[in-house]
């Protein structure tokens, strides 16, 4: 996207986690000031690979290259960024993210654990900073395109669309013997592995509700998840006079990340364009949250308030890491998340230490539980 709009758009600052082998191919194709790569192991092949690109450079000169996720928090301050389109994945993209903040640096939100971990600290800090926070995510992305010109009138609710995952209309005796292999093949999206693992369990759509509390100012009851299996609406909003709209389009994650860094302006873009005859039938229907049971964990969550939402997102990191090692079955990744939230401290208004202990103490719970039982698949 920021290739075919050359003129709008500069790469000033590239980060990845651990894959060094991309990090180094974008930047020697965009050639940002510097890169970082959090993976400190990684630093000497990223530094030696960006070097022998360009022998003529002298050390030091030319693209700089940190590693560690402080430095992640530091480069994102640096004078010549005007925004910072944040996707670090979990938890770990929420100092990173506050820190941009406070440097007064738009905000482009693809890390929804940011606000669901620590949302009435981060939207106070980014009021604070008289900082802008673009919503990234499709479904809020779509919220926030219904809501163009329509600022001064009250939300009544709004929909947030769900695909229902690879596992949709399935009953828990199914889901019990489900593999890796199954949870992984997203009917429509292309994703990480974590997100698509949360997709099936309707844990993302959970973290994308608190997310849209905290974009949105709204209360838990203006918020109702519907699943549409085509993935075409992206979200609804509905307004006090009962009129409804809705944002629609293929499912690219191209458009919402064009959309929130180039507002207010919609740039021209080679994206594949929808065709009603195409999708003749659009469905929706109610989910199943006696099956699928961490959306209804994050909705009492968010009720909960506090510190609850980050020991939501917490416990369910680590139960779907251990689901990815195999270390869990799918559906023991709900028994996990319930059981955290109700042995962790719970603190009604967290500070960000609290939220880092938080994070920490409810990491460490959720392991227990399979700690207890080493020798067979909990």
């Amino acid at each position: 996207m920021i290739k075919s709009h050359p003129e709008n758009f500069v790469v000033e600052v590239l980060t990845a986690n651990n894959n060094a082998d991309l990090l180094i191919q974008q930047a020697i194709e965009f050639k940002p000031n510097c890169v970082v790569i959090a993976d400190e192991n990684k630093y000497e092949k990223v530094k030696s690979a960006l070097d022998k690109h360009d022998p003529s450079t002298p050390l030091g000169a030319g693209i700089k290259v940190f590693a560690g996720n402080k430095s992640i928090e530091q480069v994102v301050q640096m004078e010549s960024i005007d925004m910072v389109l944040t996707g670090i994945v979990g938890y770990a993209g929420l100092a990173s993210t506050i820190s941009a903040i406070k440097a007064k640096k738009q905000i482009a939100l693809a890390n929804k654990e940011t606000l669901v971990v620590a949302g009435e600290l981060v939207t106070a800090l980014a009021k604070e900073n008289r900082v802008n926070i673009y919503p990234v995510d499709s479904e809020h992305s779509a919220i926030f395109q219904c809501m163009a010109g329509e600022w001064q009138n009250p939300i009544e609710k709004i929909y947030l669309t769900a695909s229902g995952g690879p596992f949709f209309g399935k009953d828990p005796a199914f889901l019990s013997t489900v593999t890796k292999e199954q949870a992984l093949k997203h009917p429509n999206w292309e994703m990480g592995a974590k997100i698509t693992i949360d997709s099936a369990t309707l844990m993302n759509k959970g973290l994308e509700v608190i997310e849209a509390k905290w974009l949105f100012h709204l209360l838990p009851e203006q918020i109702e998840v519907i699943i549409h299996p085509q993935s075409i609406i992206h979200s609804i909003v509905q307004f006090k006079d009962g009129s409804m709209k809705a944002q629609m389009g293929l499912p690219d994650m191209k458009l919402p990340i064009q959309y929130a860094i180039s507002y207010p302006n919609r740039l021209p873009s080679n994206f594949e364009r929808f065709n009603f005859m195409d999708y003749p039938s659009l469905t929706f229907a109610k989910p199943d949250t006696e099956t699928f049971r961490c959306l209804p964990l994050a909705f009492e969550a968010m009720k909960k308030g506090g510190n609850a939402p980050c020991v939501l997102n917490a416990a369910n990191e680590i139960a779907v890491q251990l689901f990815l090692e195999e270390k869990i079955s799918f559906t023991k990744i709900p028994d996990i998340v319930e059981k955290t939230i109700s042995k962790t401290s719970f603190i009604r208004k967290p500070s960000y230490d609290d939220y880092v202990n938080t994070d920490k103490e409810a990491r460490k719970i959720a392991k227990d539980f399979i700690i207890l039982l080493p020798s067979q698949k909990f």
